[in-house]
């Protein structure tokens, strides 16, 4: 059964990024730290993003026009939710989508033929799945540093029902792995 994954790195405090939008914070720990990142995409069938990644993305990773290019980091078929009129990447399967996200997430799943669907960031497109109860999992990779300020990881009251945890642990030996599944009101 296709599930809906919010699967992402925070601080202790809270944030998935820092006030300038970036994860400059995160990228000083080795990535082995991140273990199981090819099993967990293995398992995904498709991807939502807001802007706000996807644009980190193309400035950090993609780097179009420039001698350090790469390609796309995604096979699965990508949906970019932005109000606003953002460059395609030649060759990528994404999809800019605006507005509900549940006429969006039922193209996902269908997508999906069976994996999961990926909600790669941010908190608030988190938050709008989970307030249409869409969402199905949090895992959530805690960095032992602190930002103070910017991208909330969740920026929703999620209190009744509570979350219900399925693991913690240690991870890489600097990290905390939380699991957590979205309980639904009965």
């Amino acid at each position: 059964m296709t599930k809906t994954q919010y699967y992402t790195a925070a601080s202790v405090d809270g944030f998935i990024a820092d006030a300038a939008n970036s994860l400059e914070w995160l990228f000083q720990f080795d990535s082995a730290e991140n273990g199981d990142y090819a099993s967990f995409i293995e398992e995904v069938g498709a991807l939502a993003m807001g802007s706000t990644t996807y644009e980190w993305i193309l400035a950090n990773h993609i780097q179009p026009g420039t001698p350090a290019a790469r390609p796309w980091p995604y096979v699965q078929p990508a949906w970019v939710f932005s109000s606003r009129d953002l460059p395609a990447i030649p060759g990528a399967d994404i999809r800019f989508v605006n507005g509900d996200v549940r006429p969006v997430h039922r193209e996902m799943v269908q997508a999906a033929a069976g994996l999961n669907v990926w909600i790669v960031g941010g908190g608030d497109l988190a938050g709008q799945f989970w307030q249409h109860g869409l969402l199905d999992e949090l895992i959530i990779t805690v960095a032992p540093v602190t930002l103070g300020s910017g991208a909330p990881l969740l920026p929703r009251a999620i209190t009744s029902p509570p979350l219900r945890l399925l693991s913690v642990g240690a991870w890489g030996g600097t990290f905390v792995r939380l699991h957590y599944e979205v309980q639904r009101a009965h």
